[in-house]
């Protein structure tokens, strides 16, 4: 399925489309938790401080956004309340632990520099995936008459991928083609995130909730 018609059905499915919001929430979650793990104990500039409250706000608005959904579900980021839990927690730590060891050998890096350079790259194809998700999922939520909107986040990304793209230029001149790598890794990981999806909607239609 493509991504678009995976979207029609979690939106027209209460309870998947409870899932499905809580399931965007930890990983913006888990997204700002990760920034601020990275930064160093004193040289945090505004852009990184910046950067870190709006992805806990797009996780704070997105779990609000449960309230317009009929079942008061998803209540925690407890597996039974996220769809394909065990995809969607370690999403972002594999593909941090995967750009740390492409960085580390292309670069030499470590400590902090290393720490700073995988947030840089992470974040950069990260916004390039949300760049890409939520137009998609607001244009089937539009298309459903549904009262849940992303609007608000999805120009607030564009934003935080201009930040990158500024950050990333400042870092390397080479930084296009380590970019275009560290896409490379986040699109095979995605696509498994979104076979994991797709497998899990087939098992809900069979009675089982994933």
């Amino acid at each position: 399925m493509l991504l678009k018609s995976i979207l029609e059905t979690i939106v027209n499915d209460n309870v998947l489309h409870s899932k499905w919001l809580n399931t965007l929430s930890f990983m913006e979650n888990a997204g700002a938790k990760k920034i601020s793990a990275s930064e160093h104990k004193e040289d945090v500039n505004l852009v990184i401080l910046k950067h870190a409250a709006e992805e806990h706000r797009h996780a704070y608005y997105l779990k609000k956004q449960l309230e317009k959904l009929e079942g008061g579900l998803c209540k925690t980021y407890k597996s039974h309340e996220l769809l394909t839990p065990n995809y969607t927690r370690f999403y972002l730590n594999a593909l941090d632990i995967a750009v740390c060891r492409y960085l580390k050998q292309e670069f030499g890096l470590s400590g902090f520099d290393l720490k700073f350079a995988a947030y840089l790259f992470v974040t950069y194809a990260i916004e390039v995936r949300a760049d890409e998700l939520y137009p998609v999922y607001q244009e089937v939520l539009t298309q459903a008459n549904s009262r849940v909107t992303v609007k608000s986040i999805i120009l607030e990304e564009e934003g935080h991928l201009e930040e990158m793209l500024n950050q990333l230029k400042a870092f390397s001149t080479d930084w296009e083609h380590h970019a275009e790598i560290v896409v490379k890794i986040e699109q095979e990981m995605f696509n498994n995130w979104i076979n994991q999806l797709e497998i899990a909607i087939g098992t809900t239609f069979s009675g089982v909730i994933a």
